[in-house]
């Protein structure tokens, strides 16, 4: 991770982004922000043809339907073909018997590098019984041990598994990190873990290790949070979403390295 940020921007990776409509524009920007490029392109005639060419694709299904199911299993499958990462956020997993049925045939027929959601999530994943908030975690998996989940879904499908939440938890086949970073006022506003999977998509396009690239960005993403709630607490909501990406903007390996909010740790 010494060097993750300088990477990024030295290699301006494309990052394909088959998202959440609701937040589409923010995830555009905070990929620009810490020296991306984004191209969201979810139409089943081109969406295999743009994964190919693409340094990493990420597939989020926030805002699910019909149509692009089909898409973002085209993607999914070219990517693999043409060995591009591929970044997974099933947004409400676990809530409804699509939501279900669609992560279950994704992870079936798609190899993913990382997969990253919220413990309700990766507890669905896992196999556990779960019970999701809307697309948040459920008070019901308050007490599970997210390291637990995520060892679990690393292992079943050979990933990095990134557990986000009040502290983060990133596992592979070997190791651990917990990140202390963000602030709760994030939870405010619709996006931030859009932003954060799309800006994942960039780190790992650009970073082959993908346990690596789950980490920079995840605590690049809890930055940005603490430097835009500095910068904005006193203006509101909507102020601290423009900071946030104008933080990402300004991020940088020192800000990584100096922050000292990661513990690792082996399985």
């Amino acid at each position: 991770m010494d060097n993750a940020v300088s990477l990024l921007r030295e290699k301006c990776p494309l990052v394909h982004c088959m998202t959440n409509y609701v937040t589409v524009n923010d995830v555009a920007n905070a990929i620009l922000a810490i020296g991306g490029s984004p191209i969201m392109a979810d139409d089943i005639d081109e969406a295999g043809e743009i994964a190919s060419v693409s340094s990493a694709l990420v597939i989020n299904i926030g805002t699910l339907n019909a149509r692009t199911i089909e898409s973002m299993v085209a993607a999914g499958k070219s990517a693999n073909e043409h060995s591009v990462p591929v970044i997974f956020d099933p947004v409400g997993a676990g809530a409804s018997a699509l939501r279900c049925r669609t992560v279950d045939r994704l992870l079936s027929v798609v190899r993913f590098s990382i997969i990253r959601g919220n413990l309700s999530e990766m507890s669905y994943i896992a196999g556990f019984e779960s019970r999701t908030k809307g697309v948040d975690s459920g008070l019901t998996d308050k007490d599970t041990d997210p390291v637990a989940v995520a060892s679990i879904v690393a292992d079943r499908f050979n990933t990095v598994a990134a557990i986000t939440g009040a502290v983060d938890t990133i596992v592979d086949s070997t190791r651990v990190a917990r990140i202390h970073a963000g602030c709760r006022e994030m939870g405010m506003i619709t996006g931030t873990g859009c932003m954060l999977t799309g800006i994942t998509g960039a780190f790992r396009g650009a970073v082959s290790d993908g346990f690596e690239a789950a980490v920079a960005a995840i605590l690049s993403m809890g930055i940005a949070g603490e430097m835009g709630y500095a910068e904005a607490k006193d203006k509101g909501t909507g102020s601290l979403r423009v900071a946030i990406i104008d933080a990402l903007s300004r991020m940088d390996d020192s800000t990584l390295l100096g922050h000292g909010g990661v513990e690792y740790a082996s399985r």
